[in-house]
């Protein structure tokens, strides 16, 4: 059961949770909720999980997007990984504009993707292995960028700190100009960046409370990323957002399968 299906089941439930997190989040004026959901696929199954996913699921993506009450849907495969067996391999990213509107993208399924719903199901070939509520911060991109021939590889950055706001803060200060005119100048061979804060769950056991993603063009890119060797990095920044990060950062590579959104 993708996503959109589950969170007829789960979403409202998450939301109490949600809506009680202490956060400064709340004066802003972008309410969106992100959902980052893993799977697990097995192998045998991939081929017809990707195929439903983006030959069904996404239509009703297309439709919430046009409707706004969706913003961005994606699928992403993971490249590589660590333990694998018993991990996610898949990862899909909703954007809620106000999440209590979110039952609304799963009427009419059936007429909406021309398919029944046993034969466009993808909860029998996969697991969910964790779900977890973002709001989206900054972003920006390559202004010569291309989204749909450049974002192909994403490689997500996921960080533990006890000082959610000023690791974000820190973010916008220094890496966010830095990285920007290093694309627009042809510095570096990444063609996007952005960031979100974790809300929900949080707790000893959650290895990250914010993340940052670097988009590509190409695998290549994304496992070796270079940079114009005259660069000057802002030092300053990285080591303040360095002595508030709990431990070295997370990584992992996603191909991009499919994407739907409002058009920027």
């Amino acid at each position: 059961m993708p996503l959109l299906a589950f969170f007829r089941i789960a979403c409202f439930t998450s939301l109490l949770v949600v809506l009680g997190s202490q956060t400064k989040l709340a004066a802003q004026e972008d309410q969106s909720i992100t959902v980052y959901q893993y799977r697990n696929v097995p192998d045998d199954k991939i081929d017809e999980f990707i195929k439903r996913e983006t030959t069904y699921w996404s239509k009703l993506a297309e439709k919430a997007v046009k409707d706004k009450t969706m913003t961005f849907w994606a699928v992403l495969e993971k490249v590589g990984g660590y333990d694998m067996a018993n991990s996610s391999n898949f990862l899909f990213i909703n954007t809620f504009p106000n999440i209590d509107k979110a039952a609304e993208v799963f009427t009419n399924i059936e007429t909406v993707t021309g398919a029944k719903m046993k034969d466009m199901e993808t909860y029998s070939l996969s697991t969910t292995t964790s779900q977890f509520f973002l709001h989206d911060q900054n972003w920006v991109q390559d202004a010569k960028a291309d989204p749909s021939k450049d974002f192909n590889y994403v490689v997500m950055n996921y960080q533990n700190t006890n000082y959610s706001d000023s690791m974000i803060g820190l973010e916008k200060k220094y890496w966010e100009p830095f990285i920007q005119k290093a694309m627009n100048n042809n510095q570096t061979t990444q063609m996007a960046w952005g960031n979100a804060i974790v809300l929900q769950p949080m707790g000893d056991d959650i290895k990250f409370t914010t993340v940052s993603y670097d988009l590509f063009k190409n695998l290549q890119d994304a496992l070796m990323h270079q940079w114009d060797p005259k660069l000057i990095f802002p030092t300053k920044g990285l080591n303040m957002i360095g002595k508030i990060a709990m431990n070295r950062p997370a990584i992992a590579v996603y191909r991009v399968v499919k994407v739907v959104s409002t058009p920027q």
